[in-house]
Formats: C-alpha cells, sequence, structure tokens
C-alpha cells in the first residue's frame, strides 16, 4: 500500500506519518505492505489541568448540601413508609370461619330473600323479588339484576287502574301497609314500582361481632345503588341509626361523567346517631376513587375487618383504604349532639343510646350481611343530589316514583342490555368470627 502525497496541501504541515508491518491476517512467515497510520497531531503550549486548581469552598459546600438533602429525603420516604406501614391496624386474634359462599349454587340456608314494595328506609323505586329474572347463578356467579315491571305487567298499568300484591311478602302489612301491594292511580298520581330487583341477606342464617368480610364483586352499570351492608341482628340499642349500621360499599351505577362521583368511585361508612335526624354518618365516611375505570369494569375484592378496637374497609389492598375508624373515643362524644332535641312540638333531653357500653358501642354487637341493587329514592339523603346529572325528580316530593317512572326514557337507556352486564356479580363471600 503506498503512502498519498499530502505534501502541497498546508493542513497537514504539521502532520507526521508513520507506517508498520503487521502480519497478513495472521498469516505465518509473510508480511503485508506497510501501513499508513493516522496521521496525529502534536499539542503545543501548556495544557489545562483543571483538576488541580484549587476549589472554591462554595463548590464544595452545594455539593454536601445537595448529598445531605437527598439523604434526609430518602430517609423521611422511609420513615413516612414505616409509620405508614406501623399505623395500619391489624387483626392479631385468631379468626374462625363462620361461611364461605362460591355461588356453585343458591344456598337458600345461607340467603334470605327480602319480598317488599315499600322500598325501604329511602323509599327506594324497586320493588324485590324472589324471582329467577332479579337473582340468578351462572357460571359459578351471582347476579342481582334490575328489570322492568313493565316487562311483566305491562306499561300502562304501572301507571293506572292496576292492583299488584307481590308474591311471597316478607314484611308484615299491619306494620308496613305498603309492603306487600301496590295500586296505580293516575289520578292520585300513585304507581306500581316501575322497576323489580332483589335483596338477599343472611339475617336468619349467619352474623358476626367482630371479624372479617371479604367480598369480590362487580358493580352494575346504569341509573342504580348498588351496596354491601350490615345490619345489626338485634336493634341492642334501638331503631336505626341508634345500633348502627355499617357500609362496606356503596355506589352508583352512573357513569364516570356524572356530575356527582359515578361508578369510578365507591364509598364506605358507619351509620349512627341517637335519632334519625343526628345521624353522624357523615363523620366516619370515605371514599375511593378508581383513576383508570369503573368498578362496573371489572371484579374488585372488598374487605372489612372489624374488632373491638377498629373498623377498616379497604378495596383489593390494605393500602387502598376506604375506611379506617377507631374506637378510642365514644360515639356519643365522638358525635358531638347537642342536648335536647325536638319532638314534634315538644323539647325533650337527649340521652345517650350506648352509655356505658365501651367505646365500639353501636358496633359491639352482631351484625348479618346485606347485598343488593336498589333504584333511586323518595328519600336518598343527598345520595343523588338534585339538580345533578337530569336527576328526573325531587327528594321528598309525593310523586317521587311517579316522575322516574315517566322518565323511563331517560334512564332505562343507561342499562346495558344484557342483564349480566346490569346486574351486580358476586364470586365469593367469606365472613369470619373472632375466635
Amino acid at each position: 500500500m503506498q503512502e498519498q502525497d499530502h505534501g502541497r496541501d498546508a493542513r497537514y504541515t504539521t502532520a507526521s506519518f508513520s507506517s508498520i508491518s503487521i502480519p497478513f491476517c495472521g498469516a505465518d512467515g509473510g508480511t503485508d505492505t506497510d501501513i499508513v497510520l493516522r496521521p496525529s497531531r502534536l499539542l503545543k503550549g501548556e495544557v489545562s489541568k483543571p483538576w488541580l486548581a484549587q476549589r472554591d469552598w462554595r463548590v464544595r459546600a452545594s455539593w454536601w448540601v445537595t448529598v445531605l438533602t437527598g439523604l434526609v429525603g430518602v430517609g423521611g420516604a422511609v420513615l413516612v413508609c414505616l409509620f405508614g406501614y406501623w399505623s395500619v391496624p391489624m387483626i392479631t386474634s385468631p379468626l374462625c370461619l363462620v361461611m364461605s359462599d362460591d355461588f356453585d349454587t343458591f344456598n337458600t340456608s345461607t340467603w334470605h330473600h327480602e319480598i317488599d314494595m315499600s322500598g325501604f328506609g329511602n323509599g327506594e323505586f324497586e320493588m324485590t323479588t324472589q324471582s329467577p329474572n332479579n337473582t340468578y347463578i351462572k357460571d359459578g356467579m351471582l347476579y342481582i339484576v334490575p328489570t322492568l315491571t313493565s316487562d311483566v305487567i305491562g306499561v300502562a298499568n304501572v301507571f293506572d287502574a292496576f292492583t299488584y300484591n307481590i308474591t311471597g311478602c316478607t314484611s308484615d302489612p299491619t306494620t308496613n301497609p305498603n309492603a306487600c301491594g301496590a295500586v296505580s292511580n293516575a289520578t292520585a298520581g300513585t304507581v306500581i314500582n316501575p322497576v323489580m330487583s332483589s335483596r338477599i341477606t343472611t339475617q336468619k342464617s349467619f352474623s358476626i361481632g367482630y371479624g372479617k368480610v371479604e367480598i369480590r364483586a362487580k358493580m352494575p352499570v346504569g341509573c342504580l345503588w348498588p351496596a354491601l351492608w350490615m345490619l345489626p341482628v338485634d336493634n341492642t340499642y334501638g331503631p336505626w341509626p341508634a345500633s348502627g349500621e355499617i357500609d362496606l360499599v356503596e355506589a352508583r351505577g352512573n357513569s364516570p361523567s356524572y356530575g356527582f362521583q359515578g361508578l369510578n368511585y365507591i364509598r364506605s361508612s358507619l351509620n349512627w346517631g341517637p335519632t334519625i335526624l343526628l345521624n353522624r354518618a357523615f363523620k366516619t365516611f370515605a371514599l375511593w376513587f378508581d383513576r383508570r375505570g369503573s368498578f362496573g369494569s371489572g371484579f374488585h375484592t372488598f374487605t372489612m375487618e372489624w374488632t373491638p378496637d377498629f373498623l377498616r374497609v379497604y378495596v383489593d389492598t390494605r393500602i387502598r383504604r376506604t375506611l379506617d375508624v377507631r374506637f378510642n373515643t365514644p360515639f356519643w362524644a365522638r358525635g358531638d349532639f347537642p342536648s335536647t332535641t325536638t319532638n314534634n312540638s315538644e323539647t325533650i333531653p337527649l340521652v345517650d343510646p350506648w352509655a356505658g357500653r365501651g367505646n365500639s358501642a353501636p358496633f359491639d354487637q352482631q351484625f348479618f350481611l346485606i347485598m343488593n341493587v336498589a333504584v333511586g329514592g323518595r328519600v336518598t339523603n343527598g345520595w343523588f343530589p338534585d339538580n345533578i346529572g337530569g336527576k328526573p325528580w325531587v327528594d321528598g316530593s309525593r310523586t317521587a316514583m311517579r316522575d322516574f317512572a315517566e322518565a323511563q326514557d331517560q334512564w332505562y337507556p343507561t342499562w346495558p342490555a344484557n342483564p349480566d352486564e346490569r346486574g351486580m356479580v358476586i364470586d365469593y363471600v367469606k365472613m369470619w368470627q373472632l375466635c
């Protein structure tokens, strides 16, 4: 290989060249022609060596400040995690399994249908039935599904000149005359409950007083009101809410775009107070928000842990806490109740119904489980606020159910056509008692 002549190019006047002989492909006994190496340039003058220069103390100090700040941040994060871990209450006592249902079949020894047309305490717009259209087992899952009453009796009969008596009514008509039948009358503005649904309980089979409940379920889609909750077996401290209510999960089936917490939210709460008007649920409730979807698009595991010291509800993992109530103060003190209340025109003193029963009362007794899908209500206590999301009725209105029924074209399209997608689906339920 011949050297190239760069003698006439001024760019190379300070360059030097060299060549070496190397074996060709490593063969023995011969060399290739000289190979020209890259030209090299010789640096002239003093070479700068900044690492040897005297450092400014302020540069060194800023470096240490940065390092120490980072270490403090890491240490603080570790402490936050540790204190967070230590602050999570845990059940330390043994648990004994009370009930477990995987819903291979519908076990009538475990689950009791509440068959009723009264709407219960909220004046809900559905009647609850034991129809296989509203409660059924499919592929090892329990479905609680709302359907239209008009599919059974016709649209005209819902609104006028029809008497409907529900089969198998489980309420006492002598104490609740609206529980077992209804009459539609266009002049009076009364209608037959426009929706049929289901409400099942363990009241006659299983209950726990301190323990754990675990339910894997998917919430229903549409303008609906699903709930997984508990009531006391005996109203030890008086009628609701004096004896308490535990809401593991309440949700709205409304779209996430609904103006007041749609199906991407769930709520857990405790209801308690000496009278209905003094219910202090607003002091013991919490929400969980699904940032990536809704609780109607997949299954979640809802867990309640309950001891004499705390009651805690979480979704899927303990990190996703919805409710954490510590029984470190009596509920009477927690409620900040007035000293008197008014009964009609009479002023009467308020009495602590839980006096002398410990900090966890009224949540110190046996509670049973309820699972249901409700629809609206004449008294929703703000669960469906008026004038939000196009709500077609007004709370407290005498004609609330009729107004809702007349707006069927508005809310029915929010229900999926497939009943399997419309209903609340429960994979399994487990209940444990502190041993």
